[in-house]
């Protein structure tokens, strides 16, 4: 990994009673509380690979509903002792066993209230960092443990002012204006750290290959979701919840891979950054390189693969399919590719540069030219194929390296290793890993 060389490239329950807390009779009222590698080999040039000849809607995400406002649990209803057995008329009495009083209503201890602390009036000058943000959302960033409620309530009071002047909550702050904030009462940080959290913590660490103020550079592991969505629980962008700083800030996904897609993925940890780098993606700065195991030996060795693909909706899943120009929904999709080794003609490490970045963008592709990757369970077209022994029948598909300006200047470059099951594919192969990558050389257009 290096910086500074290298290519360019976020009620409580009801109370019945009488007036003023009596019943009908007139008795209290019981009621509920509320509450660059190296040398450079001759090549033959990359050729481009024709387009073949639909579309669905984008794919559903499901959003986290929020809820300011606590819940409260209604407390145990009190129960009345049941009336004494009679008696026989005659006869010895048999004397049994007191049984447990149950006259006595369960009584529920009250959930202590969260402890608040009082702030003073304070001027905060709107920082670059900030520029563009709504004021309530900047209000609600400065001081996580503030409702949203307080917070609107501020703001139309006219208590809270942006350069002496009222504002609207959904006004957008520019760099460099003071902003009055109010005394306000908000909840003391809860310092507690679940065992979860600090695994949760651990686990991030242990996978992070690059960090600074600004940015991270994640090895994701195969298997692990980058978002959430239908039956998925554990995702890498819930997990970004226990790395929030001081102010509540939590890190912010500027891309994304496949679940089963290994290697690199970049995460902004300020809201400068993730603005940076996301003009950064949209401006095809980035420059991501990706290695994979597919089936035969793409011809020529070097080439370029344009088509157009849509999504289609199939019964349990959606796939990529190749579309025409000009489909409703088609985009346009471009990649390199180019062949580092090959093993008996049978297989070949190809080395890929996606120029845009559609989904399953580079599977859809290699197999539409006759070439799918190894262990695709969507894409894998190849009939009577047996799987060589000894490998893994897992997704090929490495995001090998990124390359991206970074936001404060110079680039992040950061390289990831092979996951487990392409090791011990590559050594069982015999693949070289220090050959020369000619993807380097492929243009970024």
């Amino acid at each position: 990994m290096r910086r500074g060389s290298g290519p360019r490239q976020p009620g409580g329950g009801r109370q019945t009673a009488g007036p003023r807390g009596q019943d009908r009779k007139g008795k209290p009222a019981s009621g509920r509380p509320s509450g660059k590698p190296g040398g450079k080999p001759a090549g033959k040039p990359f050729r481009e690979r024709p387009a073949a000849g639909a579309a669905a809607g984008p794919g559903k995400r499901r959003r986290a509903e929020r809820s300011d406002r606590p819940s409260f649990g209604n407390d145990a209803k009190a129960q009345h002792p049941r009336k004494p057995a009679r008696r026989p008329a005659s006869g010895p009495v048999e004397r049994r066993p007191a049984a447990r009083a149950l006259a006595a209503p369960i009584q529920r201890a009250p959930e202590a209230p969260a402890p608040q602390q009082s702030t003073q009036v304070q001027t905060v000058t709107v920082s670059a960092d900030e520029a563009g943000m709504r004021v309530d959302r900047f209000l609600e960033a400065k001081f996580p443990g503030l409702s949203f409620s307080h917070i609107h309530r501020v703001i139309r009071k006219g208590e809270l002012r942006v350069n002496g002047k009222r504002v609207d909550g959904k006004d957008r702050l520019e760099a460099g204006q003071a902003v009055r904030i109010p005394p306000l009462k908000i909840e003391a940080p809860r310092p507690v750290v679940s065992e979860a959290d600090e695994k949760t913590a651990a686990f991030l660490k242990s996978i992070t290959l690059y960090e600074d103020d600004d940015v991270l550079v994640f090895n994701k592991p195969m298997g692990l979701a980058v978002q959430g969505g239908s039956g998925t629980t554990r995702h890498l962008d819930g997990m970004l919840d226990v790395m929030r700083d001081a102010s509540g800030q939590r890190p912010r996904l500027v891309h994304r891979l496949d679940k089963d897609t290994s290697g690199c993925l970049l995460v902004a940890k300020t809201r400068f950054a993730a603005s940076a780098l996301a003009k950064v993606f949209r401006s095809r700065e980035a420059r991501k390189i990706y290695w994979a195991l597919v089936v035969g030996v793409p011809k020529p060795h070097q080439g370029r693969i344009s088509t157009f693909l849509a999504k289609e909706e199939r019964e349990d899943e959606s796939v990529m399919r190749i579309a025409k120009h000009g489909e409703e929904g088609a985009s346009h999709a471009v990649t390199y590719y180019a062949v580092v080794e090959t093993s008996a003609q049978q297989l070949a490490w190809a080395s890929l540069k996606p120029v845009t970045g559609r989904t399953h963008q580079l599977r859809a592709h290699l197999a539409h030219i006759g070439h799918a990757i190894v262990g695709d369970p969507k894409y894998f077209n190849k009939e009577n194929w047996q799987l060589p022994g000894g490998i893994q029948n897992r997704l090929h598909l490495l995001a090998r390296r990124i390359a991206v300006p970074h936001p404060r200047g110079g680039v992040i470059d950061v390289t990831a290793p092979l996951p487990p099951h392409m090791v011990q594919s590559w050594n069982l192969l015999g693949l070289d890993l220090k050959r020369y990558d000619p993807i380097v050389d492929a243009p970024e257009e």
